[in-house]
């Protein structure tokens, strides 16, 4: 019976393992997404001169659990004429992979859940499916509204995709792997940002219009469309949009401190930066691209649709493919081609 339970244990342990692998990074991403809500409002209220949530708890920190509770507490209501299982499963597709991408996000040297080599294109793939709940919500919700916000959501993360793969590309040449750990490795005496300036900002600006983000919110305008994608929707199912897009906005400060601003590498390799533990320096990174996001949406007005899809496919598109012509040529000209990973 010992004997049994002790194999049973060793065939299970690896199971388990990597189960509580999992939970060490879900739960502080989501205890982050609650507290991304609480810091948006505290920035945003600072901005405009009020208080922001100051009641539930001290100084308001408990307010994003007094709204997870209401949330949950609430009636899910669906539309009579809706699809009932579409309806349902679009909110849980956007919040499901708002967190499968993170399992190749590497917070440290090794500290990855999945080491894969081609990390970078499952970050890709993740990030296009994105759009896919979105239709379904907009679809099933049997609204004009919901349809046409979702339309726009389409169109929009479609058309910053393009712009994004081309500024991953010019990366990934640099770089010669598509591993994302080897990604940050490649930045050890230079983050990318630096030489590569231009297409950082071009792909932080896709990551406002990917993730639905001021000053390219159009699937969600107010005025026309009432919140869009969504509006149809309560309680719980509700929540993990509002979830899903939060989670999204860290995952993409994540994918920009990866590419161009050294991952958990510090600024400069001497006391006392060298001291700070790297997923310290990752953490602050994505907090402070975070605070941009959030920057963004209280500076900036909206863009009018047509003034959106001008900026991607007249500016970003031709500024992008150039640079990938422009980056390669310069590898070439010089002997820089990348070596297993690495510059030569």
């Amino acid at each position: 019976m010992v004997d049994f339970a002790l194999t049973l244990w060793e065939a299970l342990w690896p199971l388990i393992w990597i189960v509580i692998k999992i939970l060490a990074i879900v739960v502080p991403l989501l205890v982050a997404v609650a507290y991304l809500t609480y810091a948006e409002r505290k920035v945003i209220s600072a901005m405009q001169r009020r208080k922001g949530p100051n009641v539930v708890g001290p100084l308001g920190l408990l307010q994003p659990f007094a709204d997870g509770v209401k949330l949950f507490l609430k009636e899910t209501i669906i539309p009579s004429g809706a699809n009932r299982a579409v309806f349902l499963l679009a909110p849980m597709l956007t919040f499901f992979l708002s967190l499968v991408a993170w399992a190749v996000i590497p917070f440290g040297e090794g500290l990855v859940l999945a080491d894969i080599n081609v990390g970078i294109l499952y970050l890709f793939a993740i990030s296009g499916m994105g759009v896919y709940g979105i239709l379904m919500a907009g679809w099933a919700s049997n609204s004009k509204y919901s349809f046409l916000g979702s339309l726009r959501s389409a169109a929009q993360m479609v058309s910053y995709e393009v712009s994004m793969g081309f500024v991953i590309i010019s990366v990934l040449v640099v770089v010669g792997s598509l591993n994302l750990s080897d990604i940050v490795m490649a930045q050890k005496n230079m983050w990318f940002v630096i030489p590569l300036l231009p297409m950082a900002v071009i792909f932080f600006i896709s990551t406002l219009a990917e993730t639905n983000r001021h000053p390219f919110d159009l699937p969600e305008a107010e005025a026309e469309l009432v919140t869009g994608y969504n509006v149809e929707y309560s309680a719980m199912t509700f929540a993990l949009f509002f979830l899903g897009e939060y989670a999204n906005m860290i995952l993409m400060s994540g994918m920009t401190t990866i590419l161009f601003l050294g991952g958990w590498l510090p600024p400069f390799d001497v006391a006392p930066f060298n001291l700070i533990p790297g997923p310290i320096w990752f953490a602050l990174k994505i907090s402070m691209l975070l605070f941009v996001f959030i920057w963004l949406r209280a500076a900036f007005p909206r863009y009018r649709y047509d003034q959106l899809m001008r900026l991607g496919w007249k500016v970003f598109l031709p500024i992008s493919l150039a640079a990938v012509v422009v980056v390669s040529g310069v590898l070439v000209a010089f002997d820089m081609l990348p070596v297993a990973g690495g510059m030569r």
